[in-house]
């Protein structure tokens, strides 16, 4: 049974014009997608468009309540975290530089299965800015989170393999 994500009440799914959800089964741990999500550094290798995160807080890595800028969906947004349970889920919710009346809250549950992990990111989107966004190309924010889930699994596959080939070398 996978986790339910707890949507702030003004960004529930039935409240929001935009709303997708994105899945793909990823055969490593969790500890591994974890530590990438957490990891501000790491984003660029997975997250399409990303350049740079920066934390506002003074912290290393993404924990409850971290404030960020970043660049995602060709956006420079600010965001903070809003869901944080190790290993479990993690959520941050934020809006773009150009338009704070634009909102969007962005989850993500990570659940162990026998071959590895379930990972699953959901998002709903609110606000003229996304919406005109959306009607210029409709299947946007989906392609990029399938792109984005695509790449998080490679990186993460990729740096369990490494892990390996050095722990089997030693």
């Amino acid at each position: 049974m996978f986790e339910a994500i707890e949507w702030p009440e003004e960004m529930a799914p039935s409240r929001s014009p935009i709303h997708f959800t994105n899945e793909i089964e990823v055969a490593t741990s969790p500890e591994r997608i974890w530590s990438l999500l957490v990891d501000p550094k790491a984003w660029p290798s997975f997250y399409p468009g990303v350049k740079h995160v920066q934390l506002l807080d003074g912290h290393e890595s993404l924990r409850f309540g971290t404030r960020f800028e970043t660049n995602l969906a060709g956006q420079d947004v600010f965001a903070s975290v809003q869901e944080f349970e190790p290993l479990t889920r993690i959520a941050w919710g934020g809006y773009p530089k150009v338009s704070a009346a634009s909102k969007a809250y962005h989850a993500w549950i990570i659940t162990p299965t026998p071959n590895g992990c379930h990972l699953w990111t959901e998002e709903t989107m609110q606000g003229p800015h996304w919406i005109e966004l959306a009607k210029k190309a409709p299947d946007a924010f989906w392609l990029t989170h399938e792109k984005l889930l695509r790449d998080l699994a490679k990186v993460a596959t990729e740096r369990c393999g490494y892990c390996n080939n050095e722990t089997a070398a030693r």
